[in-house]
């Protein structure tokens, strides 16, 4: 008896006994043996936590790399790898991360392809006569020799900057009205996207995945009102783990008014029974590449340097938390969901008037410590 298929069994006549069979006998497609290894790939993916999203981009990664290499992954080798990340750097502009991020993907396919567990080299050498190998190494490998990968340019808003940019967001409000174009709610709710994003310290999508229920009371901070705490359920995940959960308290006192005015007046134009906190007029999650727009375009028009984005909202929060709020540093640490002290670090941008003042500070308590042990001798 045999099953047909790619890796199907055969019975043995002498006890019955079913034998794995890697391929069949018939001529084998290449195209179908690649697909088999996308596919095979994928569960063992999904086995170990990862999401969909995540594999999907990992196989589009690989479907790349075959279309630019023309070879299959059994034929693959360093040179390959040389061309398609030189391309990529050279042409393509890719950053020092996505060319990381892409090595990665690679690797991982190749490790699983040359698992012995997994018999694809029996079944590429029985069908081509070669068989997989791990061909992303130390040698053609970008190093993380950095703690930040982030670039130069990337930076905080100034509070003036942040002023600016939350003036125009809501005259943009204003000038739709007046121009009797659509979409005055979608400008205030980005309004307030943005500025939700800058009050609670908040990663994209985290602040589009936000529904009404987030909010809650801080018996410690009446004065916000039931704005007090925002539980963020969208928190950015570690590998193979699920989104990750944290509570963030509320420090500013305009950011509870904001939000409860787009609940009252803007969001039951886009959803009469308000759940998400920013959906599109589909009830949809706003897509994050509008909001990159729609801040690229203010922050041209305000004529701002270059460096600011969507992620400079939660530097800036980090930042002016140590600036000008005075907060420990393991408090904000903890607010903005961040494993390391090192990590929140690198998101501050202090000014050079805070780095006096820091330095003063210091050195008036040096000098009075060291005056009352003078007097104590």
């Amino acid at each position: 008896m045999i099953c047909r298929g790619f890796g199907g069994f055969v019975s043995d006549d002498r006890g019955g006994e079913l034998i794995r069979l890697p391929v069949r006998e018939v001529a084998v497609s290449a195209d179908a043996v690649f697909e088999e290894m996308l596919n095979g790939w994928g569960k063992q993916q999904l086995s170990r936590n990862f999401k969909v999203d995540t594999i999907r981009t990992r196989e589009r990664l690989v479907r790349r790399f075959v279309d630019q290499s023309e070879h299959f992954p059994w034929e693959w080798d360093l040179a390959d790898v040389d061309d398609f990340f030189a391309h990529a750097r050279s042409i393509s502009n890719l950053s020092f991360s996505t060319v990381r991020s892409y090595q990665t993907h690679l690797k991982l396919f190749c490790d699983y392809l040359t698992d012995p567990a997994y018999e694809w080299d029996r079944v590429c050498v029985k069908a081509f006569g070669r068989s997989p190998g791990q061909v992303i190494t130390e040698t053609n490998r970008a190093r993380h020799v950095a703690d930040d990968a982030t670039g130069p340019v990337k930076r905080p808003f100034t509070r003036r900057e942040l002023q600016d940019l939350f003036d125009l967001a809501d005259l943009e409000i204003e000038r739709v009205i007046t121009s009797g174009r659509k979409g005055a709610v979608a400008a205030y709710r980005d309004a307030v996207l943005f500025k939700t994003a800058y009050a609670w310290g908040l990663r994209a999508n985290e602040v589009t995945h936000l529904q009404t229920v987030d909010f809650s009371r801080n018996p410690r901070a009446p004065q916000f009102g039931d704005f007090g705490v925002l539980t963020v359920r969208y928190g950015k995940a570690q590998r193979g783990s699920p989104h990750k959960r944290r509570s963030v308290l509320t420090v500013f006192d305009w950011s509870p008014a904001v939000v409860q005015a787009w609940i009252r007046d803007g969001l039951p134009h886009l959803n009469p029974v308000p759940t998400d906190l920013f959906p599109t007029s589909e009830g949809l999650v706003v897509p994050k590449s509008n909001l990159r727009r729609r801040l690229r375009a203010y922050v041209d028009e305000l004529g701002f340097p270059a460096g600011l984005d969507l992620h400079s909202l939660r530097r800036s929060y980090v930042t002016h938390l140590f600036e000008y709020h005075g907060f420990d540093h393991l408090f904000v640490q903890r607010q903005v969901g961040h494993m390391h002290a090192s990590t929140t670090s690198l998101y501050t941008a202090v000014s050079s008037d805070y780095q006096t003042l820091e330095l003063n500070r210091v050195l008036e308590s040096t000098i009075a410590k060291a005056s009352r042990n003078q007097e104590e001798s």
